[in-house]
């Protein structure tokens, strides 16, 4: 009798470890494929290495377009009742996310002193899109600064110096008139896909932010503000170094590593792309500035929603803290061109070595000097919509610059009137 009760003490035990053994934290995150590359490969290399480091916990990622097709898609998920715990969105999303109530508070959720460092441990630049009212709600992974890509070889055809990139929008132009010719043109900024953004980095450089650090109010019709898209329309209409209409986002990295274009303004996040197709050498520089050099920060951070268990939000913060841990934000940016989002990152053997080897890879990190935060408010998604569309009538002459501008601030103090 007593060998049977051990026996069966024994299989109870054994069946417990089991189903304990067994039990995983389950996390489902949704990503965003915004830019060229493969980079589903890389994100599931990153997730199969972090879930063979940690096998209690199994990551599902759903990838879904771009940033606005993610958002769209995570919050229909989780409104649907689908468990949703994580995703990447736009790190101009903060203010909307916050305002519905629909995300976590690292400030709140990061409890021991080792994830309260790890708040600390990101380049400023790219924490202020995600920090609201002194609590942080995104944190930096898949961030980007525009910047400047120029054919050096084309550059020395039209007899510039293919290391001294233009530095003023006066320069640019100018080489870009002398490297303008028959089936290529000197500078292409793309105006579709976000032409705020592009817009955005125009603005700062004359001197003028597009809204407060609170989110609740535009400055989109200022003089500055309307002499920067007059600048952005003149490249084609005036100076002629740009096709007229549209310069779409999706096929300028083709256009320029075709020989379309001998300049293009994009994000770092296609560098390693570019690198790849590029069959002559090129360079990578910082934007040049009118008033002053400058670049909005972009891309993706993570967020926390709300709902989940707190076995979820402890492995959901052991999962980001492993994906933006020194070494693998090196190995990202290395194998994608974004900006690797801490100091740290820069000091590790591989992304010295990279950068020693490929100089180009460093130049969106030292543009985080002059970096401000990407467009963003209340209201995010229609008042940046507003502008986009103002930007574009602008760029294909259907409106003026003043009168696309005042549209488009009367209509996000519409919009904003309530958070005022």
């Amino acid at each position: 009798m007593l060998k049977k009760l051990v026996y069966a003490s024994t299989c109870a035990l054994l069946m417990a470890y089991g189903a304990s053994a067994k039990a995983k934290t389950e996390l489902t995150m949704y990503y965003p494929i915004a830019v060229g590359g493969p980079l589903t490969q890389v994100v599931d290399g990153m997730i199969e290495d972090f879930q063979n480091e940690n096998p209690e916990i199994k990551v599902k990622a759903v990838y879904s377009g771009n940033y606005d097709e993610t958002r769209v898609r995570a919050l229909s998920a989780i409104r649907g009742g689908e468990p949703v715990q994580l995703s990447v969105l736009g790190a101009l999303d903060a203010h909307d996310l916050v305002e519905q109530g629909l995300v976590e508070s690292f400030s709140d959720v990061a409890k021991t002193t080792e994830e309260k460092a790890w708040l600390d441990s990101f380049y400023p630049a790219l924490m202020a899109n995600g920090t609201i009212e002194g609590k942080v709600w995104g944190i930096p992974f898949q961030r980007s600064t525009i910047v400047m890509y120029y054919n050096k070889e084309a550059f020395k055809a039209a007899g510039l110096d293919p290391e001294t990139p233009p530095k003023t929008w006066d320069e640019m132009v100018e080489s870009a008139k002398k490297l303008t010719k028959e089936n290529q043109y000197g500078l292409m900024i793309p105006s579709t896909g976000y032409p705020y953004w592009m817009f955005q980095a125009l603005a700062i450089q004359n001197g003028q932010m597009l809204m407060n650090e609170e989110g609740t109010k535009t400055y989109l019709n200022t003089p500055a503000s309307v002499e920067a898209l007059s600048f952005f329309r003149d490249l084609a209409t005036k100076h002629q170094v740009s096709p007229k209409g549209t310069v779409e986002w999706g096929t300028l990295r083709q256009a320029f590593v075709q020989g379309q274009t001998a300049m293009m303004w994009h994000t770092t996040g296609n560098l390693t792309a570019v690198k790849k197709e590029a069959d002559f050498d090129f360079g990578v520089a910082m934007l040049p500035g009118n008033k002053q050099p400058a670049s909005p920060t972009g891309g993706g951070n993570f967020y926390l929603f709300k709902g989940a268990s707190e076995a979820q939000k402890q492995a959901a913060l052991d999962f980001m803290r492993w994906m933006t841990a020194s070494e693998r934000a090196a190995a990202w940016s290395i194998a994608t061109g974004y900006v690797a989002t801490s100091p740290a990152a820069y000091e590790t053997e591989a992304l010295k070595t990279y950068g020693q080897d490929f100089p180009q890879a460093l130049v969106a990190k030292d543009q985080l000097e002059v970096a401000v935060p990407e467009f963003a408010t209340y209201e995010t998604a229609r008042v940046r919509e507003l502008l986009s569309n103002a930007v574009q009538a602008a760029i294909t002459e259907t409106k003026t610059p003043q009168q696309a501008l005042d549209e488009a601030q009367q209509g996000a103090e519409r919009l904003l009137r309530d958070y005022q």
